[in-house]
């Protein structure tokens, strides 16, 4: 399928400068790109509320939808940049439309960034900051049994990462698993590295230099770091997968579909044509985008 019109016009102004690399940039200049690309984010949902409170020193971003009362289920979210990027700046509209359109709370974890942090502190992060949540389900007013761990690149290796830790020291369990183009494979290996990996945006480059700044000479097949090649997924909770059409990282994400089914995991997969990594953040420019914002939050929402 060709790429949709808003999407195509962004990539066409990429090819024309020459498809800049992130390797080129430094860290403050990818950064407060990431954060000037959020024009492109769609309308920002007004009807919700939003704060950001400290627990346990750990900064969250907690999300209501209007006239939250009782105990609601949650979208405990982990945001994308490549480990090195993003934050609540970046995610605050996907945050804010998600919260509207499931009824959920939603949650944003702020993990710390390479190349100021390295391997495991994100890691360590996501995982801390999921059981922070799970202890103070009552006072944040979510339901600890329906806590749905999800995040976009990054943050969905992050989240995938997190479920495998909780459930390797069996203290408690997420109901499902939200995976938005998740960040899999510090190595490489997979075909669409090659197809997708110069002309959409978000490139080889800039994926590879991201895992780089954070792992700093850890083994990419480490478990943590490439939590593809794993072989302890059974016992998970339910999972799905969203992957792009043009995205560098789009066989990683369906490789783990067919991983995770293989090994017992309740998984599905869905690839949204026509779009790119990132996409999720584009609704400004993206239907397809709004879309699949729409599908995460009734999945989310649902008890399936």
């Amino acid at each position: 399928m060709p790429l949709e019109k808003g999407i195509a016009e962004l990539v066409a102004g990429f090819i024309a400068a020459g498809r800049p690399s992130s390797r080129e940039q430094n860290i403050d200049d990818r950064r407060a790109g990431y954060i000037a690309s959020t024009t492109l984010a769609g309308e920002k949902e007004i009807r919700v509320s939003s704060e950001d409170i400290v627990l346990e020193g750990m900064t969250f971003r907690v999300v209501s939808p209007p006239n939250a009362s009782g105990s609601l289920p949650c979208i405990l979210y982990y945001h994308g940049g490549c480990f090195v990027s993003g934050g609540f700046l970046t995610h605050d509209t996907q945050l804010r439309q998600l919260a509207w359109k499931s009824g959920c709370k939603v949650i944003a974890i702020q993990y710390r960034l390479a190349p100021e942090h390295t391997f495991p502190a994100a890691h360590d992060d996501a995982e801390r900051g999921a059981n922070i949540v799970h202890q103070y389900a009552e006072q944040l007013g979510i339901d600890r049994e329906r806590i749905t761990l999800a995040g976009d690149s990054a943050g969905g290796h992050l989240a995938l990462v997190s479920a495998l830790r909780l459930k390797s020291t069996a203290h408690w369990s997420p109901a499902k698993l939200l995976l938005i183009y998740p960040m899999l494979d510090a190595t490489a290996s997979f075909p669409s590295y090659a197809s997708n990996g110069q002309d959409y945006i978000i490139t080889r480059d800039t994926l590879l230099s991201g895992f780089e700044m954070y792992l700093q000479g850890t083994d990419l097949r480490h478990p943590e770091a490439s939590p593809i090649w794993r072989e302890d997924f059974a016992g998970l909770p339910p999972v799905h997968i969203l992957t792009a059409e043009f995205d560098p990282l789009r066989d990683e994400g369906e490789a783990l579909y067919h991983r995770l089914n293989d090994q017992g995991v309740a998984c599905t997969c869905l690839r949204y044509l026509g779009v790119i990594h990132g996409f999720f953040q584009l609704g400004g420019v993206s239907k397809t985008a709004r879309d699949a914002i729409r599908d995460v939050a009734w999945r989310a929402a649902t008890r399936e």
